[in-house]
């Protein structure tokens, strides 16, 4: 499970939030949780997931270029393969690396997190000035003049 990897923005999000990661996720089931919490473990998640496909794919090219290897076993076509899906693991990281990033930077900061949000809608008191001409009903036609 991602909960349980670490990821590259751990520190990151302590800092902002304020608690440990898994406190974090404790934090993010409760009613009052806030959506900018809520997206942001669930970006950390992906985050997560995508550094470990890096390490995997990063892992097995080692293990294919080991010296100690037969080189009878080396195969081009596996190792494009892997260079693919590398490039992909390494686009899926950095997007979102680049989108919890994002989201941390453009947070207010946790004093602020926590006021109420102001619903009310503004009203206009002032009347409406009067107007030139009666209003016309609906389907009545004027009279010529001639």
């Amino acid at each position: 499970m991602t909960r349980d990897k670490a990821s590259t923005l751990d520190a990151e999000l302590q800092k902002v939030f304020g608690k440990p990661v898994p406190g974090l996720y404790e934090e993010a089931v409760g009613q009052d949780a806030s959506p900018a919490l809520a997206r942001a473990l669930e970006l950390r998640s992906f985050l997560a997931l995508a550094e470990e496909q890096v390490a995997r794919v990063r892992d097995r090219v080692h293990a294919d270029m080991d010296p100690d290897r037969d080189m009878g076993e080396l195969s081009a076509d596996k190792l494009r393969f892997d260079a693919q899906w590398l490039a992909a693991a390494l686009d899926a990281r950095d997007g979102y690396r680049t989108a919890l990033g994002e989201l941390l930077r453009t947070m207010p900061p946790p004093a602020q997190q926590a006021r109420p949000v102001l619903t009310a809608q503004p009203r206009i008191t002032a009347p409406r000035p009067p107007t030139a001409a009666p209003p016309q009903r609906a389907g009545v036609a004027r009279a010529r003049r001639p």
